[in-house]
């Protein structure tokens, strides 16, 4: 009955056919892991240990990138030895890794309500379908981009690409995600976005960027989608 009352509320009002999530913070429970790994990858290398606030705040950018951006003072020669420490780390720990309470629930919603949905994530193609495997996932997306498929976020490409691939209208996309990374992408490629505060940046940081709505929670999220997407 709950899903088929949303689904009235969207026919009179629905604004977009595309959303397209970030992973990482936005859909899987993984920012401390991710911050914990980088710093690890540092550590074993004998580099400067970034804090917390700049390990996190890396998250969302392809592996290159995060590396470059939280070291940017070390040799270059070193940002694929800490690529290669990291993922050695992030592999001992991503089976333990979960959704957030509430991402399948409203994921399968949004599909059953008809939205094309997709991932525009970091994560290299072989740490997604990892990902997507583990929690069963695999089938419900209509399309993903990964960082070593195009340019990094906040560069347009991914949903750009995503948008052609899935023939819709870039101005009836929306883009979800924890980082201003996510939110630049989308105002980059002309896109609306949505921001989550329970993810890597603050919320000061994600309201620079003007979203459409902050949600605190994927319940939260959930019921603002469902009352006006």
């Amino acid at each position: 009955m709950e899903l088929a009352v949303c689904a009235v509320k969207k026919m009179a009002r629905k604004q977009f056919d595309l959303i397209v999530f970030d992973w990482d913070g936005t859909l899987m429970d993984s920012t401390a892991t991710i911050a914990n790994c980088i710093q690890a990858s540092a550590r074993d290398l004998g580099l400067p240990v970034p804090d917390d606030k700049m390990a996190s705040h890396v998250i969302g950018l392809g592996l290159q990138e995060a590396m470059e951006a939280v070291l940017p003072g070390v040799d270059p020669k070193y940002y694929s030895r800490m690529i290669e420490r990291y993922r050695y780390h992030y592999l001992t720990k991503d089976h333990a890794l979960t959704l957030f309470d509430g991402v399948p629930k409203m994921l399968a919603e949004l599909a059953q309500d008809g939205y094309f949905l997709a991932v525009a994530t970091g994560k290299s193609r072989v740490g997604l379908n990892r990902a997507l495997d583990a929690v069963n996932l695999l089938s419900l997306f209509d399309a993903t981009r990964c960082a070593d498929e195009t340019f990094s976020k906040p560069h347009p490409a991914m949903l750009q690409e995503l948008t052609r691939e899935l023939g819709q209208d870039i101005k009836r996309t929306v883009m979800i995600g924890d980082t201003t990374h996510d939110l630049q992408m989308a105002v980059n490629a002309g896109a609306a976005g949505i921001g989550v505060k329970y993810g890597a940046h603050p919320e000061h940081q994600l309201r620079t960027l003007n979203p459409l709505f902050l949600a605190g929670s994927v319940p939260l999220l959930h019921d603002w989608l469902c009352r006006y997407a």
